[in-house]
């Protein structure tokens, strides 16, 4: 994972909540994808503004984690930008 990347969320993109998590449409794939409440909230937070580092303080903080899951952060924000939900930009 480059952590200095600014990710941002892919154009297009139908976001609603659901029972268990929330509900992500993408058109030009004609995919729908089910996320958890941490990839919702990474999902969200991805507005181009934050760099890919200060996203695991950003759930530890949400979720009260006495740690960052700095792994598992990677590892969700990778198979997000793998399926096409997040495109990444150099931080300016």
């Amino acid at each position: 994972m480059d952590w200095n990347l600014c990710l941002h969320q892919a154009p297009q993109l139908e976001i609603n909540e659901a029972t268990d998590g929330v509900l992500v449409y993408q058109r030009d794939r004609d995919r729908l994808h089910l996320l958890n409440p941490t990839a919702a909230l990474l999902l969200e937070s991805c507005d181009g503004t934050l760099r890919a580092d200060e996203l695991p303080e950003l759930v530890a903080t949400a979720f009260g984690m006495d740690e960052q899951p700095v792994d598992d952060v990677a590892t969700c924000l990778m198979t997000l930008l793998r399926e096409g939900l997040l495109v990444a930009a150099v931080d300016p």
